[in-house]
């Protein structure tokens, strides 16, 4: 099959993950183009002048930015599995988990991030625990509600677009924010990550687990170019 389009990204970032993950379930070919963060070519920044990753553009030059859009995207494109839901109600829950797993998981998540590797002005380790406590919150919600799911994900008996971007923004919170204390903690949160990463269909895009064993507190430098 020849690739139904190009996606520019790193492949240690969870959003990149989330879309090849979504490509293999379905069967669809990328082309996979070298990046740098801080050496972006003149061919890339004319298509995306914005300059973020991940990005997509197919044969026919439709373009995509944000990383959930193109996984939503390329959702409808395949066949072999329903990622988006098998009916209203489903695909209204998918929308539900994915919003959620972005908005109140992933954005404290990000924001300490931030701090650490000093992307958002000084260090105030009062707004890191603000942050961190959000985010206790959103995991302790999670973890309530994944008791009430004998299948391990979070909408249907089979893996959805929603446990595959939940699964990329754990991934992103445990790099720094989630250590071996919190995964013991939300440990269904984690079972989850477990189930969806390990499905030997995708299993090759998420490598090894880059949890930090303690919850990161002080500044950093950053480790991607």
């Amino acid at each position: 099959m020849a690739p139904i389009g190009t996606l520019w990204g790193k492949s240690h970032q969870p959003q990149t993950k989330v879309i090849l993950s979504v490509a293999a379930l379905n069967g669809l070919e990328l082309e996979l183009p070298e990046y740098h963060f801080f050496n972006r070519p003149a061919e890339y920044t004319s298509k995306f002048p914005y300059g973020k990753i991940p990005t997509f553009e197919d044969s026919d030059g439709f373009k995509l930015f944000e990383g959930e859009t193109i996984a939503r995207y390329l959702s409808g494109l395949g066949t072999k599995v329903n990622l988006l839901g098998s009916d209203a109600k489903e695909t209204a829950l998918v929308n539900q988990w994915i919003h959620f797993a972005e908005h109140e998981v992933w954005r404290p998540g990000w924001n300490i991030n931030r701090m650490v590797y000093g992307f958002s002005g000084p260090f105030n380790r009062e707004i890191l625990d603000e942050q961190k406590e959000q985010l206790e919150r959103a995991l302790t919600y999670l973890e309530t509600y994944l008791a009430t799911r004998p299948s391990g994900y979070l909408v249907s008996d089979s893996v959805r677009l929603a446990d595959l971007v939940l699964a990329g923004v754990i991934l992103s919170c445990s790099k720094t924010t989630l250590g071996a204390a919190e995964r013991a903690k939300f440990r269904l949160t984690f079972a989850h990550y477990a189930k969806v990463t390990g499905d030997e269909r995708v299993k090759r895009f998420w490598g090894t687990e880059e949890f930090t064993e303690v919850t990161i507190t002080e500044p950093r430098p950053f480790p991607y170019s």
